[in-house]
């Protein structure tokens, strides 16, 4: 199994790359933010490959680094996600982005992937709100679910015309910067300077 290519760029296209790795081509699948990240062809790259075996040929999928990579095999769990639509989340969403949506049930910041309906959304949501630490350990914050002052400071910042993804990750860095048991105001006001930066 094909673990890591270290290699030059060859050819680019929309969702792909060819990794030229001592005068053979792997051709990977590869999400927007990865291809942004490689440069352009003749530039050197280094790309964490996770391999497929299929009766009829191999397919490999390229990623910048191991937390999209672990992020990739963690949507291949979900019932209806296949390689496609894992590659467009992460292309719409960086891992610590999905972690935060996720964890804010933000249905429609999934769903803004390509080839992703509300439906998808929500049975990514549903199946991995338990797994969060897998997605991003360090964006697993205070739940805002359970209702409390988290909660409120979310509702408040929404209301504002924050999205829920964008006002659940102000709070939460604001919750782990106050520390446990902090008010209302104090999560906004933190929430907002968070938000100014």
């Amino acid at each position: 199994m094909i673990g890591l290519l270290n290699g030059t760029v060859a050819a680019a296209g929309e969702d792909w790359a060819i990794l030229d790795v001592a005068g053979v081509g792997y051709q990977l699948s590869c999400s927007a933010r990865t291809l942004r990240g490689m440069g352009s062809v003749g530039v050197g790259a280094r790309l964490y490959v996770e391999t497929f075996l299929r009766d009829d040929r191999i397919q490999l999928y390229g990623f910048a680094d191991r937390a999209e990579r672990d992020c990739f095999r963690l949507l291949m769990t979900v019932q209806g996600i296949g390689g496609r639509a894992a590659l467009a989340i992460l292309s719409a969403l960086a891992p610590d982005a999905l972690a935060q949506a996720v964890a804010a049930q933000d249905r429609a910041a999934i769903a803004r992937a390509n080839g992703v309906g509300p439906r998808l959304a929500q049975r990514v949501v549903a199946e991995l709100k338990d797994r969060l630490g897998e997605i991003a350990p360090a964006a697993v914050a205070p739940r805002v679910d359970d209702g409390g002052a988290a909660a409120d400071a979310v509702a408040a910042l929404v209301n504002l015309g924050y999205g829920r993804t964008e006002a659940f990750g102000a709070v939460a860095s604001a919750g782990r910067q106050a520390g446990a048991g902090a008010d209302l105001a104090v999560l906004i006001r933190g929430a907002l300077k968070e938000l100014a930066q």
